[in-house]
């Protein structure tokens, strides 16, 4: 008899446009393993206008890949604010009575997956669980407040804090077993001082990953035509995301800077991606002189594959912020993985995969200066670079979403 897994992520609808995604790809070799996985989401896409009409009552159904998607019918909104809040609020609402609905017309689950980025996902998944008496695994891949204190959106002992960090513990107290993308997770449950509250022993890592032989396929297929990539002349630094302040690309420009004083003309970067701080940025590069820098705009995402095996050294850089210490998940992390080149990570982290891989090269401190001296040392030994590039592969397949998916049937099997 398959178990049914029910996943339940508000925000899994994009997956359902880009055929990919965590918990698309965990359903695709869940299915290979003899499970039955079913994904509920939102019907409205986030951060775009796309959406799922439903139609009748309140949520519809669509298969794709032989996954069930269920749409659940949520408040539409377009940017973060008020409105995105009621959408969040309408998911958590509409999830219970969609969930009834459709285990009488499907038969119960066997286990909930509820996922956050948002920790209502996870309350629903847990009065879901209750319901149809089975366990409820609580997966949290943003650690609500403490990032939104960690980015100073949220003073730490705010009452809106203090009442999020008594539901978190809450959740994690009722979770039959908790993932955390981060390898530090249970290190967050001890600085909040909740070990004695909470059974560390159920706190489970199960990182972001990657699909290699998709990636690898796509590097194919979508071959991007790129002049400045292929210039053998230059040692090309990319940087492939988002253009905004949280991004602080501000500082990859002085680290350019920098570079560029130093006379190593051979050493450029180029920066793939859109954001509102691109436009200030470009200025400031002609007004400064900055000339090692090639902004490149937003390309497509089956672009990404291609670019980051091009490139000479993929740069991994964000703000740093105090949740660095509990690991590192990003997702383009393990694309740039599996592009096979050395990382230069502009900060460093506890439980550091290129530490441990030996697949790149981490500044200690997060400063312009450091980050220069991280790329020039990275573009200094061809010979170690190119054993850095070939660990950062061989680490890939250990974030395949093969490998990842097993751990995540462990979960569900020994709780």
């Amino acid at each position: 008899m398959k178990k049914k897994v029910w996943i339940m992520n508000h925000y899994a609808t994009n997956m359902f446009f880009n055929r990919g995604g965590r918990h698309y790809w965990f359903a695709e070799n869940l299915i290979k393993k003899g499970y039955e996985p079913t994904i509920f989401c939102a019907n409205i896409r986030h951060n775009s206008e796309d959406f799922i009409n439903v139609r009748d009552g309140k949520y519809s159904v669509e298969t794709l890949s032989a996954i069930p998607f269920i749409f659940v019918k949520t408040v539409p909104y377009q940017k973060n604010g008020f409105d995105r809040i009621k959408n969040m609020v309408s998911f958590y609402k509409n999830l219970l009575p969609v969930a009834k609905d459709y285990a009488k017309k499907h038969g119960k689950p066997d286990v909930v997956f509820a996922s956050s980025v948002h920790p209502l996902t996870l309350v629903a998944g847990l009065k879901i669980a209750k319901k149809f008496g089975v366990p409820c695994i609580c997966e949290v891949r943003d650690l609500w407040p403490e990032s939104i204190v960690a980015y100073d959106g949220l003073k730490r002992d705010s009452i809106i804090a203090k009442t999020l960090y008594m539901g978190e513990k809450w959740i994690y107290k009722r979770a039959d077993s908790i993932v955390m993308t981060w390898e530090g997770g249970k290190d967050y449950i001890v600085d909040q001082g909740w070990q004695e509250q909470i059974n560390l022993t159920k706190v489970k890592h199960i990182s972001n990953g990657v699909v290699i032989d998709t990636f690898d396929k796509n590097s194919i297929e979508n071959a991007i035509e790129d002049s400045d990539l292929d210039k053998k002349e230059y040692k090309n630094i990319v940087y492939a995301g988002s253009i905004r302040k949280v991004n602080n690309l501000g500082m990859l420009l002085d680290a350019a800077k920098i570079i560029q004083n130093k006379g190593k003309e051979n050493i450029r970067f180029l920066i793939y991606g859109s954001g509102d701080e691109s436009e200030m940025l470009i200025k400031r590069c002609k007004d400064e002189s900055i000339n090692n820098v090639v902004f490149k705009g937003r390309v497509e995402k089956k672009f990404v594959p291609s670019i980051l095996k091009k490139a000479y050294i993929n740069i991994l850089h964000n703000s740093s912020t105090s949740l660095d210490k509990y690991g590192q998940s990003q997702n383009k992390f393990f694309e740039y993985l599996a592009a096979g080149k050395c990382i230069v990570q502009t900060y460093s982290t506890g439980y550091s995969v290129c530490e441990k891989y030996n697949c790149g090269i981490s500044a200690p401190i997060q400063n312009a200066e450091e980050i220069a001296n991280s790329i020039i040392l990275a573009c200094s030994d061809e010979k170690k670079n190119q054993i850095m590039a070939e660990n950062a592969r061989k680490a890939a397949y250990d974030f395949d979403f093969d490998k990842l998916t097993q751990k995540l049937i462990d979960v569900i099997e020994n709780r």
